[in-house]
């Protein structure tokens, strides 16, 4: 008589997540390798609809599908989450096209051209700026939150623009102006505008709205008549 079938234990490597015998890892080890993830993506959506105060931690862990306890084991609380979901979104995009304009060699005149262009495409005109709305709506009641904000985002993009401004100025493409002062000045118009599309044009008609085209070439030509070495 045969000996009864036994199934066969799965097989575990040290340092890994258990592997059935067919050689792939158990799908509840690949959902736990996702969870930060999807943590991460369903509390950005629900902060950008919703703001921070409003936001639940039980509804960011029911949306991505895992007990509140689960959220708890990798954010201790909503503040962290959310820098979290800064750092996992906002901070490698500025970044990388920060990196984007300093490696492109071209005149600074097209270096803040494009560095314009590149903050509305990655930052502007995604829900990226819903946080951004998010913290300028809120620092009042959590001034930690604005504090982190500017440190890790603000502070980081007027470096690059600034630093294309002083280049030109060193290569006498452009005139000496006050950096410190300008920098802030030429980027509170781009997050308004990004702030206001999350805000007040969803509320007035279409004719209202100008173009986000001509909108930033004029941005462009002002900043650029400024830092003019002519007259």
């Amino acid at each position: 008589m045969s000996p009864p079938a036994t199934s066969k234990a799965p097989t575990r490597t040290p340092g890994h997540a258990p592997v059935h015998a067919g050689g792939g890892p158990r799908r509840w080890a690949r959902r736990k390798d996702a969870r930060p993830g999807e943590l991460l993506e369903a509390a950005l959506a629900l902060f950008v609809d919703r703001g921070f105060a409003a936001t639940r931690l039980e509804d960011v862990a029911r949306r991505a599908g895992v007990s509140k306890g689960t959220l708890y084991l990798y954010y201790a609380n909503k503040e962290e989450l959310l820098k979290a979901v800064v750092r996992a979104n906002l901070i490698p995009l500025i970044d990388s096209f920060a990196a984007e304009i300093q490696d492109s060699g071209a005149p600074c005149a097209d270096q803040l051209r494009l560095f314009f262009r590149k903050w509305w495409e990655t930052v502007g005109a995604t829900r990226y700026a819903g946080i951004a709305k998010l913290v300028v709506a809120e620092s009042g009641n959590f001034p930690e939150l604005a504090r982190f904000f500017q440190e890790e985002v603000i502070l980081p993009v007027m470096a690059v623009l600034a630093s294309i401004v002083r280049r030109g100025i060193e290569l006498r493409e452009f005139r000496e102006i006050d950096v410190d002062a300008s920098v802030p000045l030429w980027m509170s118009p781009l997050v308004l505008r990004a702030i206001w599309e999350h805000s007040i044009t969803p509320c007035c008609p279409p004719n209202f709205d100008i173009p986000i085209e001509r909108f930033l070439e004029t941005h462009l030509r002002y900043v650029l008549c400024s830092l003019s070495t002519e007259g």
